[in-house]
């Protein structure tokens, strides 16, 4: 593996041309697949939990590792493609409207949108990871959980997600225009184009 090594942020960035981090980033994809062809709770309970795992686990080892380009970029896209079909589930279950889905995917619709904006300006940004975004990922699992477990705090969970997800967009809306190019992300691991 040839690595290149970046200066930023006090520190350096290693690159590597592929990672383990995106292995486990890329299992997310056929995760995705199953939670939505699965109609076992159980095995989409553990589908939910591997999805959480490889989540939390990819990042720290891209920063302790080191992270590739295509890290940088797959890794959003798994994120989004597990949630949008985990909450496509929910919605073909009747348990949620249209309207409370879009708003829970809300801050992952908009990052969608505003990553294919810039890519087609030709000016690609990344933005680490804010606690927003964290929280309404954190809520997003949540949200499925209540789904998984028959829970009456599904809508509740839902309507708390989007308002936070109402918050990280605002909020990536703010930090945007201090954003870096893709490429010369700060040290501490994925920065996401659009967003993260």
């Amino acid at each position: 593996m040839s690595r290149a090594e970046q200066q930023g942020g006090g520190g350096t960035v290693r690159r590597v041309r592929w990672s383990v981090a995106d292995a486990l980033t890329l299992v997310r994809v056929p995760l995705a697949v199953a939670f939505f062809f699965v109609e076992d709770t159980s095995w989409r309970f553990v589908i939910l939990a591997a999805a959480a795992a490889s989540d939390l686990f990819d990042g720290r080892i891209a920063r302790r590792f080191g992270s590739s380009r295509f890290g940088v970029f797959i890794d959003p896209v798994a994120d989004k493609l597990f949630m949008a079909s985990a909450f496509a589930v929910v919605f073909l279950s009747g348990r949620l409207r249209l309207y409370e889905v879009i708003a829970v995917l809300a801050r992952d619709l908009v990052a969608a949108f505003a990553f294919a904006m810039v890519t087609i300006q030709g000016r690609p940004v990344s933005i680490p990871a804010r606690l927003g975004g964290k929280a309404v990922t954190v809520l997003q699992l949540a949200t499925l959980v209540a789904f998984l477990a028959d829970s009456a705090l599904l809508r509740p969970m839902t309507w708390a997600t989007g308002a936070v997800a109402l918050y990280a967009i605002w909020d990536y809306h703010r930090v945007a225009p201090a954003a870096q190019p893709v490429g010369k992300e700060p040290v501490g691991g994925r920065g996401e184009p659009g967003e993260q």
